[in-house]
């Protein structure tokens, strides 16, 4: 949360022409209501139920780039089939960078609360060894411009030869 995919990914699909899917946005658009909403009248499970359909369906889609929540890693589902159709780029932000980064916004139910710090701290030690564990690459995000990150994307897609 607050790592920058969905700005790093509009940059990455820019760069590498390609269209970009944010699978939040895309929940919101078919669901005709934010997240928050969805949050609050289905709870995180009946969220996390529409994320695995969308990413599912997505993730089926040749040449593009997407953008997925935060908590998508959690389902076995969606890493099997993030990482057996496409390359997985795990960005990484700090905790500290975390917070400076979704200190103001109001789109973020699990943040919803008097200690957001905790919050992210004890999603961080659930996802981060899930996203290690399911990336192609992992990329540092702190203290860097997105224009910069999405570059080094691409620099190691070359040397790993899936750009050519």
């Amino acid at each position: 949360m607050g790592a920058g995919k969905s700005t790093i990914g509009r940059l990455l699909a820019q760069e590498l022409q390609l269209e970009f899917i944010d699978s939040d946005k895309e929940i919101e658009t078919r669901a005709g209501a934010d997240i928050p909403w969805i949050f609050d009248v289905e709870g995180e499970l009946g969220f996390r139920k529409r994320e695995t359909n969308i990413i599912d369906e997505l993730s089926q889609h040749n040449n593009i780039v997407l953008a997925t929540g935060g908590g998508a890693i959690l389902s076995p589902d969606n890493r099997r089939y993030l990482q057996s159709r496409g390359t997985v780029v795990y960005l990484h932000a700090s905790l500290q960078q975390q917070l400076e980064r979704t200190a103001k916004d109001r789109n973020r139910p699990l943040l919803q609360t008097e200690d957001p710090a905790k919050v992210l701290s004890d999603l961080m030690q659930i996802r981060d060894p899930l996203y290690r564990d399911c990336c192609d690459l992992l990329i540092q995000t702190d203290g860097r411009r997105p224009k910069s990150v999405a570059r080094e994307i691409i620099r190691q897609l070359e040397q790993l030869e899936i750009l050519r």
